[in-house]
């Protein structure tokens, strides 16, 4: 399905901006039969629109927990790949500790055999130039040759010997290298262990709580459901059909405008990110043999990743701000799918134990909260970790009431709950929560962490 058919499905089952939801468009019929009920509904007004206050309060609540816990496992699934790097390279340093070993008992193998043959040649198989046979002369000149030639021979006996101490202490060395990377690779192992352990126990956590919590969602979500569209009837009833049925006009022309707006808005994004080779290639060099956030069993890091990960843009300035806003504008629409996302687009989701779960997200392809921004920031050659909390602390902290566009919002303790990408003019562009969709939505305020995040200065 193309992006403008994305769009307008979404455009039509829920708001992508700031155009509320619609309002009834009564028939004639009705606004004549429902005159008579008008007075009754004014005293209600007022109980129903407290009643959807608190109901929205609780959902929020509810929401923020929800999202701690998953984004909880997202951390320990971080923190496990991170040990399991460190096993590697331990294990690679004892690889080359051994092969370096083989190296000095060669070496030590080829001083001694030097060794042996001056000490044969010198004192066991005497010919015409040994020195037996100049120990034999019997002149004056004889002798000074005799002396010299035990000279050059005691000197090439110590080279040799001083070459054979050299190799064994090398040899030594080595030995020692190598048991302390044996040592190092053992400890890495256990840490990867235990943070396998962490996030095997972190989704079990979750697995359990989350039943109880979507059941009280389940129920808030109805209640809110209720209170909406009974206020939604008295409000009509209050205002007057008639004048509903010029709101309603008002609201479709709002609706169609903003929709044109941002249809453009994002094709023009998507075009952009489409022709950006070199964001593309940063991204994909960024994505280069990286072990999947999601995998949970062992297994070592490809060879081809080379590339370190950094939190420091590759490129800077107005044009990486909208490098990074065209890559997520781009995946519009794109479903919610929990730890789904990583640098060079969509995944597949992952079991939840709850809420991801109920709407499928493991068998859709699709963008988390913090797997969007992963996305978005490889474009310019940031690499972030897959969690929102970590990269609450990736960049530069800024107050949020001077918020600039290309910064990230977080929501919840530490930014653990949620993050989005904010575009100005109080917008941003965010992957919500399971059953949504990437879309663009005011900024929230309720929860909000005080603090944003800006990775591109200038």
């Amino acid at each position: 399905m193309g992006l403008l058919a994305v769009l307008a499905i979404v455009a039509s089952a829920s708001p992508v901006a700031a155009v509320p939801p619609p309002p009834p468009n009564p028939s004639d019929g009705e606004i004549a039969d429902a005159g008579a009920h008008v007075e009754a509904q004014v005293g209600e007004i007022g109980v129903l629109i407290n009643r959807v206050a608190a109901a929205d309060q609780q959902l929020r609540t509810l929401d923020d927990a929800l999202a701690r816990k998953r984004e909880a496992v997202n951390r320990a699934l971080v923190d496990l790949q991170t040990a399991r790097s460190a096993a590697d390279a331990a294990a690679a340093a004892v690889a080359d500790s051994q092969a370096r070993l083989a190296e000095a008992g060669v070496e030590v193998d080829a001083a001694r055999t030097d060794f042996d043959q001056v000490a044969t040649q010198a004192y066991v198989r005497p010919v015409s130039s040994s020195v037996v046979t100049y120990f034999a002369s019997g002149t004056p000149d004889a002798a000074m040759d005799r002396a010299q030639v035990l000279s050059l021979v005691s000197k090439n006996q110590r080279r040799v010997l001083d070459d054979l101490r050299r190799a064994q202490i090398t040899q030594a060395n080595q030995h020692s290298a190598a048991r302390r990377a044996k040592t190092d690779a053992d400890a890495a192992a256990d840490i990867a262990r235990e943070q396998k352990n962490a996030a095997e126990t972190a989704v079990q956590v979750a697995e359990t709580e989350f039943d109880t919590q979507a059941a009280a969602r389940a129920t808030l979500q109805r209640d809110r459901a209720a209170a909406q569209s009974a206020l939604d009837v008295a409000r009509s009833t209050v205002a007057g059909l008639q004048s509903q049925r010029e709101i309603f006009l008002n609201w479709d022309d709002q609706r169609k405008a903003e929709v044109t707006a941002l249809l453009a808005a994002a094709n023009a994004a998507a075009a952009r990110a489409a022709a950006d080779q070199a964001a593309r290639d940063r991204a994909a060099q960024l994505g280069e043999g990286k072990r999947p956030h999601t995998q949970l069993e062992s297994s070592p890091a490809s060879p081809r990743r080379t590339q370190p990960k950094s939190t420091t843009p590759q490129v800077t300035g107005s044009a990486a701000i909208e490098t990074v806003i065209d890559r997520a504008m781009s995946q519009l629409g794109v479903t919610y799918a929990w730890g789904g996302g990583d640098e060079q687009g969509p995944t597949l989701g992952i079991r939840d134990g709850g809420t991801g779960d109920a709407h499928g997200d493991y068998n859709k392809v699709g963008f988390d909260c913090s797997g969007l921004m992963v996305y978005a920031f490889a474009g310019i050659g940031v690499s972030l970790p897959h969690y929102s909390g970590y990269q609450y602390n990736a960049g530069t902290r800024v107050d949020v009431a001077d918020r600039e566009r290309g910064d990230m919002l977080f929501w919840g303790p530490g930014g653990s709950a949620h993050v989005a990408l904010y575009l100005g003019d109080g917008m941003m562009i965010e992957a919500p929560e399971s059953g949504d969709v990437v879309k663009i939505s005011p900024v929230r305020h309720g929860g909000i962490m005080p603090y944003a995040v800006r990775i591109v200065t200038e």
